[in-house]
């Protein structure tokens, strides 16, 4: 009798315990992304290809600047998808326009003479961030709401915290 009163006081006890850390793993998981490590290790990801996508287009390379957006642009079909990573409503729709940017811009690099298509706008202000050089001023202007896009992903994703600017260039002073 004894030994059954122990194992039934062991399987509360241990049913309880289950209980606190799935709701721990729960709220971690779904609260927008904040304090999930997993959505975390994703904003760190997000951060440096944004980084690494703005330093190659604004040095002009147009190889580099296609594999990072060919790097960029799976990462932001899984926050699209909103399957991978427990993250807000307005970052995914985020997610999926600039997927759409991603993949327009790598399309017109591979081959420039071909029309780019009318995307949607974006749901967020795009700050003035000067033209790409040369090779790239085909792109520029999906380049610059992609970086915008991806920055606004970045906010969802830190959930409040900063969000490191942009490296870009400073704007060449105009030639008298």
């Amino acid at each position: 009798m004894k030994g059954n009163i122990a194992r039934m006081i062991a399987v509360v006890a241990t049913g309880s315990l289950l209980a606190v850390a799935s709701a721990g793993a729960a709220t971690a998981g779904t609260d927008g992304g904040k304090g999930s490590s997993n959505t975390q290790a994703l904003a760190a990801q997000v951060l440096q290809m944004r980084d690494g996508l703005t330093k190659v287009a604004y040095a002009g390379d147009v190889a580099k600047t296609r594999a990072d957006l060919d790097k960029l642009s799976p990462v932001l079909g899984d926050i699209a998808a909103g399957k991978r990573y427990q993250i807000q409503t307005e970052t995914q729709k985020l997610g999926d326009l600039a997927q759409g940017r991603s993949v327009e811009s790598s399309r017109l690099l591979a081959d420039p003479t071909a029309k780019a298509r009318q995307l949607p706008p974006l749901p967020v202000p795009i700050p003035s961030l000067p033209d790409l050089p040369g090779p790239l001023k085909i792109v520029s202007d999906l380049v610059k709401a992609l970086l915008t896009a991806v920055t606004g992903i970045l906010s969802g994703l830190l959930g409040g915290l900063p969000v490191p600017p942009l490296p870009t260039p400073p704007v060449p002073l105009p030639t008298p």
